[in-house]
């Protein structure tokens, strides 16, 4: 998206964030990863994004994701703009289909082609030599590699007058690994090539006076015989057992299995983190500097370390000074009557997990394109379809919305939201959720006030839960309202251990019951514009649920909504912060 700020001459200055976008992107998919690659391409060539260090180390990351007729694809579009020498020069060393693509398209300057000419292989020069739009200079160039790039290496050991093989010299280098790969380029050429040397001394030819097939059917059939028959592949090696080193934080710094990469920089202090999913056990005992006995952990990804494990380790401490080091112990895998079954609802929570990755990915990537579209940043666009883009923008970002709430649903019923304690001040958190839901409410017509709220009322909870959750039940509160009425939002304490959070209902919310209440669904709210897109009944159940989670509660109270959490104090938020050390 293009964004703006006024200069020192008053003038009105724009800079383009597109690039943040498309980093921001989940490329851990397929399709993910082919979205960021032609965007990202697409960005440098036309110039909105600098071909530094990062973005082609951005590309060749994910090179190997993409399939090379995308690639082929990205690198023919380099013929609509003027790419830098950068880009042209990461596609001249992908595959030789792939860079002969974009050398046909790529136009450069001839200062650039000359920097160029001794970086490429001799498919690539080949190529070049087929443009008949290059500086003079460049073609000089290009002639002063004669005959070498027509030469036809051969790395194995040479060939008698008989065909059999013999010892190799001590002083035959390997030959170019290029060559071999660019033949084909080479010898589909319309021009005149040079006639390539032979392999091995030419054998004696027969009365016919050529070079007879059956011959080189016989020097490869010798050659194999030589080399005798294929070693068979590596045998995967099962591993049952495993040892294991941390640091003081928890991460992985040792360990005697393999593949050391599943394991080194694990975090032994995140309970689902990646790949990796560890039993909060660990971080328990980690915090409280105490040995764990068979917590549980379970690893993807690497086939001989992938599966459930059960750990335990005892804390080390510094002898001279007593300070904690980390931890040493030891893995194994979980006997037979440690495997518990699985329940219904956690493989139906997981389910639904899995299902929300896969929306979330198309969805995401809708959403960029139209960002894309409505700020003409792959060209001009008629005002008519920026104005669609906008809407089908709008559309996605509510899309996404709905499947954030689902993820956290899922994971509330899978137990496997990952919290992280914190002291939140009440005040700040509300006043910036007010203006969040400031937009919408002005749409419905109504006011959203938060009354004065004390500065030291706080509570001890993950900040990015507590603001899902008011933002999430106030904005539904907010959706429901008429035009004219007053939504209240006030907080205080009850004794000193619980923080009570009030939101006044709207009419058409205060006379229905709990359970009518949590009945409401989208179907019914499809016409009330600003409403969740899963339904009332969905978001306060998704409330009521992750205010559980967070040690309080949601009551439904004659017209209003009260939250009680478990309260702190503000002012304890600096000593809370430094005490751990």
């Amino acid at each position: 998206m293009a964004k703006g700020r006024r200069g020192k001459t008053g003038q009105f200055v724009r800079f383009d964030d597109s690039l943040k976008t498309v980093l921001a992107a989940d490329s851990s998919t397929a399709f993910g990863a082919q979205a960021t690659f032609r965007q990202l391409t697409d960005l440098i060539a036309r110039g909105r994004v600098q071909p530094d260090t990062e973005t082609i180390g951005r590309l060749r990351a994910l090179r190997g994701h993409v399939p090379a007729a995308v690639r082929a694809a990205s690198a023919r579009s380099l013929a609509l703009g003027h790419p830098p020498v950068e880009l042209v020069s990461f596609f001249a060393g992908d595959t030789p289909e792939i860079a002969s693509a974009a050398l046909r398209a790529a136009r450069l300057s001839a200062s650039e082609w000359m920097t160029m000419v001794p970086q490429l292989g001799p498919v690539g020069r080949a190529v070049l030599r087929r443009r008949d739009d290059l500086a003079p200079d460049v073609v000089r160039a290009l002639e002063a590699f004669g005959s070498t790039d027509f030469v036809l290496g051969y790395d194995g050991a040479p060939f008698t007058a008989a065909g059999e093989l013999s010892a190799a010299p001590a002083d035959v280098s390997p030959a170019d690994d290029d060559v071999v790969a660019e033949l084909s380029v080479i010898v589909s050429s319309d021009a005149p090539q040079p006639a390539a040397p032979d392999l091995a001394p030419a054998p004696q030819p027969r009365d016919t006076g050529g070079f007879e097939i059956a011959e080189l059917v016989d020097r490869i059939a010798s050659f194999q015989r030589a080399r005798g028959p294929a070693a068979p592949p590596p045998r995967l090696r099962v591993v049952d057992t495993f040892r294991f080193e941390t640091g003081a934080d928890g991460t992985v710094t040792w360990t005697d299995a393999m593949p050391r990469g599943a394991l080194i920089g694990l975090s032994l202090t995140a309970p689902a983190s990646g790949t990796a999913q560890v039993d909060d056990v660990v971080s328990s005992a980690i915090r409280t500097r105490t040995s764990f006995t068979d917590a549980r952990l379970t690893l993807d990804g690497a086939a001989a370390l992938a599966g459930e494990w059960r750990l335990s380790a005892t804390p080390l401490f510094d002898a001279a000074t007593a300070r904690f080091c980390g931890y040493r112990g030891s893995a194994r895998r979980p006997r037979r009557d440690e495997r518990a079954p699985r329940s219904v609802e956690e493989g139906n929570a997981e389910g639904l997990r899995r299902l929300v990755h896969e929306l979330r990915t198309p969805t995401n990537a809708i959403a960029g394109f139209s960002e894309l579209i409505e700020a003409q940043l792959l060209g001009p666009v008629a005002p008519v379809y920026r104005e669609r883009a906008a809407a089908i923008r709008s559309l996605a970002a509510d899309l996404i919305a709905a499947i954030e709430d689902l993820d956290l649903a899922a994971r509330i019923e899978g137990d496997a939201l990952q919290l992280r304690p914190a002291v939140m001040a009440l005040a700040p958190v509300l006043g910036r959720i007010a203006e969040e839901v400031r937009s919408l409410a002005t749409m419905r017509g109504c006011t959203l006030t938060i009354a004065p709220l004390d500065a030291a009322l706080a509570v001890g909870s993950d900040d990015r839960a507590l603001e899902r959750l008011f933002g999430r039940l106030i904005g539904t509160i907010v959706s429901a309202a008429q035009p004219g009425e007053t939504i209240t939002v006030t907080a205080g304490s009850s004794g000193l251990d619980t923080a009570l959070v009030s939101i006044a209902l709207p009419r058409a919310l205060a006379d229905l019951t709990e359970e009518e209440l949590f009945a409401l669904d989208a179907e019914r709210e499809a016409e009330l514009p600003g409403a969740p897109l899963l339904g009332t009944g969905f978001a306060l159940r998704l409330v009521r649920n992750l205010s559980a989670s967070l040690g309080g509660q949601m009551l439904i109270m004659p017209g209003r909504v009260v939250v009680s959490l478990p309260a702190t104090v503000a002012e304890t938020l600096g000593q809370a912060a430094t005490s751990g050390g």
